[in-house]
């Protein structure tokens, strides 16, 4: 089996509805999403993926729909404020946790056709959030790639 990751750094903000803590409040993080891709064989080039074809279908995406946005709740009460302001923003339909946007990246991974197994998505350097299969240990405190 083999498996490849790239990680791509973005920031974005959210705030936590429903939630007594202080991620009720709008703020921001510096974020890191580690992008794993698993197969059992190689192409021609002897690759599972090549790491620029994995950042320019993510970065991208990534680029022009989360970074430097604040990623919303559909139902938030600061959503109206954002689209009358021209404030950059995006929505989902759950609480945007970081298990929710990893979910989501995943998502978009496997709709460009990347065989993803898993998305870890850190928050801080120390607060990592996974969605996929797991079918190997990791430690998610290590981000060096």
């Amino acid at each position: 089996m083999y498996r490849v990751a790239k990680s791509i750094d973005f920031c974005y903000g959210h705030r936590l509805t429903n939630y007594p803590g202080k991620c009720r409040f709008l703020h921001g993080h510096n974020g890191r999403v580690r992008i794993e891709i698993e197969g059992d064989g190689l192409d021609a080039r002897g690759m599972l993926a090549d790491f620029g074809d994995i950042k320019r279908v993510m970065k991208q995406w990534i680029d022009e729909n989360l970074d430097h946005r604040m990623i919303l709740n559909r139902n938030d009460p600061a959503l109206e404020w954002f689209r009358q302001n021209g404030e950059p923003h995006y929505t989902i339909d759950e609480n945007p946790t970081a298990e929710a946007i990893a979910r989501l990246i995943h998502s978009k991974a496997r709709e460009f056709g990347l065989p993803v197994t898993r998305v870890l998505l850190w928050e801080t350097p120390d607060s990592c959030a996974e969605y996929g299969e797991s079918n190997y240990p990791s430690d998610p405190s290590d981000r060096s790639d």
